[in-house]
């Protein structure tokens, strides 16, 4: 029993050494997202479905639900880092409950560092990643509305 306690004593002590090394480098923003991220997963049978791969290798998947002109649900999935984590968090709750010109227009690389209180300058990709899966996401709503038909077929 003293094992368990000790080694549950340990790794909660790792943990905190962990997060006190991490605020020297990021903002509590990034941190919660990080530790509490939301929006997180699939959405079947999508409106609109974004793919892309960041030049760190990480993969931001996002997908969109609309109802009429306003994005009703928007969730991700990504194999990435902390900081992709949280900028994929954060763009899909600027998304949500806007039109989709406001999100075409205000979800950018820009708006995700700052609503993030900044990134490293190493981390800067992953806001551009998040940034891009999502206009990607919206593309492909545009996509299938000139195209409805293709909707019941698709796949993700």
């Amino acid at each position: 029993m003293t094992k368990d306690k000790d080694l549950e004593k340990f790794q909660k002590a790792l943990q905190e050494q962990i997060l006190e090394q991490a605020r020297k480098e990021y903002s509590e923003e990034v941190i919660e997202r990080w530790m509490n991220p939301r929006n997180m997963g699939k959405i079947d049978n999508p409106d609109g479905y974004g793919k892309v791969v960041g030049v760190c290798g990480d993969t931001i998947e996002i997908f969109i639900r609309m109802e009429q002109d306003t994005i009703a649900e928007c969730t991700f999935v990504t194999d990435g880092c902390g900081a992709t984590l949280s900028c994929a968090t954060m763009a899909t709750e600027l998304a949500q409950g806007r039109s989709f010109q406001e999100a075409l227009a205000t979800v950018s690389t820009d708006v995700i560092l700052k609503k993030l209180g900044g990134l490293p300058e190493s981390n800067v990709h992953c806001a551009q990643l998040a940034s891009q899966s999502l206009r990607h996401a919206l593309a492909d709503v545009l996509h299938h509305r000139q195209a409805p038909w293709k909707q019941t077929y698709r796949k993700t």
